[in-house]
């Protein structure tokens, strides 16, 4: 009886390894063929080619040529993400603390009116957006009626259009809120007693105590605003201001697209959000779960 069952534990182990590989072949799979893609040319990809190429400093030169401006969506996309990131984990991290740390009569009405906007599709909100920044962006102007430089940062095509809409969204506030549940109360208290203000306690007791859900919100947060693609095609007008998925959208929608190129930047594209999720994929698996360190 033992012999036999032993004999299927070792059927199940093969069965279950051999689904997982399977899996795990057609999730790599994408991601290998965009290796090998990128050091093809255009009629080696066409042709179905799935073996290393020699053309990968070719795909890099032709990629990093100034008339495209790969180099400069580079630099926007990355200080839109990383100013994005900081100003949503400083605002809705505060959100989530005060909806959670103290008591009001409306609180909990205030918060499901705001669980209640991440049913609104994006899509939705997009004119309303629009006609706000457009309006942001000519706020003042001279004798002759033409708008004040001083206030174009506000408007279209700019940094700020791109950044504002994402700063404080209720699924981050949802999340701080949620893991601010399991913060010992009793710090709290202790900080209190010892004289710190709420602001210091914020800073110098609750940050380092939920650094699990801060980077779960910063991996959040960066990949989907290093990714996005909608808003910025609406918002950012100029090709000196087009970010990383503008720049590669517009490589592909020309009459003779080179996918070798293409593929190189997605490939270079795909580096920041990969290297971060790998460097932090131990405190976002502990900060989804609501764990406090």
């Amino acid at each position: 009886m033992a012999i036999k069952q032993s004999s299927f534990n070792r059927y199940m182990t093969v069965i279950r390894y051999t689904i997982l590989s399977i899996a795990a072949f057609i999730s790599l799979f994408p991601f290998v063929w965009m290796l090998i893609a990128a050091t093809n040319n255009t009629v080696a990809i066409n042709s179905g080619k799935m073996t290393i190429g020699d053309k990968l400093m070719t795909n890099l030169t032709n990629l990093f040529n100034p008339d495209l401006g790969f180099t400069q969506a580079l630099y926007n996309s990355a200080l839109i993400a990383i100013v994005t990131t900081f100003f949503a984990l400083l605002i809705s991290s505060a959100a989530g603390y005060g909806f959670e740390i103290f008591k009001s009569k409306k609180r909990d009405l205030v918060f499901g009116i705001l669980l209640v906007s991440m049913m609104v599709p994006f899509c939705a909100l997009m004119i309303p957006l629009y006609r706000l920044f457009g309006t942001f962006g000519s706020m003042g102007f001279d004798d002759e009626g033409n708008p004040l430089a001083p206030w174009k940062w506000l408007g279209l095509d700019t940094y700020f259009a791109v950044i504002m809409p994402l700063v404080a969204t209720a699924f981050l506030i949802f999340l701080f809120r949620q893991n601010t549940k399991s913060f010992p109360k009793d710090i709290l208290e202790a900080a209190r007693i010892d004289g710190l203000s709420e602001i210091a306690i914020f800073f110098k007791v609750y940050f380092p105590v939920m650094r699990p859900t801060y980077a779960a919100a910063a991996i959040i947060t960066f990949m989907g605003s290093w990714n996005n693609f909608l808003w910025p095609l609406v918002a950012l007008q100029t090709p000196e201001m087009r970010t990383v998925p503008l720049v590669l959208s517009n490589m592909g929608s020309s009459y003779t697209p080179d996918y070798g190129m293409i593929m190189c930047g997605i490939v270079i594209a795909t580096l920041p959000t990969a290297a971060i999720f790998f460097l932090m994929q131990k405190y976002f698996v502990a900060g989804m779960v609501g764990a406090v360190k």
